[in-house]
């Protein structure tokens, strides 16, 4: 299946590394060029609003899907494409899956992680099928790819790791799955 729209799970902080944003500029320009609509959590802060300003540069669209209550704590961003609020995170989440056909995920927090996680265990109850990349800058999630592989080797999971998350170490890596 053609990739239309991609989630982009990621911080409304920008971390330590200045790699971190750059990746997500270079991200947010291969997305417009390629035509792909960004889909994501509505900020523009941090990692968040690096890849969606880096869309809108490049004359690419933008769908922002943030609850109310963090329209404030994340500075949702007016001038994406389409800014969508919703009562609470759970219709959020929903939403950003609905609305892809695949997801990245580039360094963040929990917020991120919960996302993540989420993604995965719905694709093992074939909730849905959706490819999941992660974008490991810097070896960002080296520790959390090392201890999904240890999930693996103690029998915790149905599939193998590398059946359900495609890792990228450079954004333009993406290209090779659009």
């Amino acid at each position: 299946m053609a990739i239309t729209s991609l989630a982009v799970f990621c911080g409304s902080k920008s971390g330590n590394n200045p790699l971190f944003e750059a990746h997500a500029k270079t991200l947010g320009h291969i997305l417009a060029e390629k035509n792909i609509t960004l889909i994501y959590g509505g900020g523009n802060k941090g990692i968040m609003g690096a890849v969606a300003n880096a869309v809108l540069e490049k004359g690419g669209k933008v769908t922002g899907i943030i609850p109310q209550l963090l329209t404030d704590r994340e500075h949702s961003h007016q001038g994406i494409t389409e800014l969508i609020v919703v009562d609470n995170m759970h219709v959020r989440k929903r939403m950003l899956y609905e609305k892809c056909d695949a997801a990245v995920i580039l360094p963040g927090g929990f917020g991120t992680l919960d996302e993540l996680f989420e993604m995965l265990t719905w694709n093992q109850l074939s909730i849905h099928n959706k490819e999941i990349y992660v974008l490991n800058t810097a070896g960002f999630y080296d520790h959390l790819l090392a201890h999904a592989k240890m999930m693996q080797q103690e029998n915790f999971l149905y599939d193998k790791v590398e059946d359900r998350l495609t890792v990228l170490t450079v954004p333009e890596e993406i290209k090779n799955f659009l």
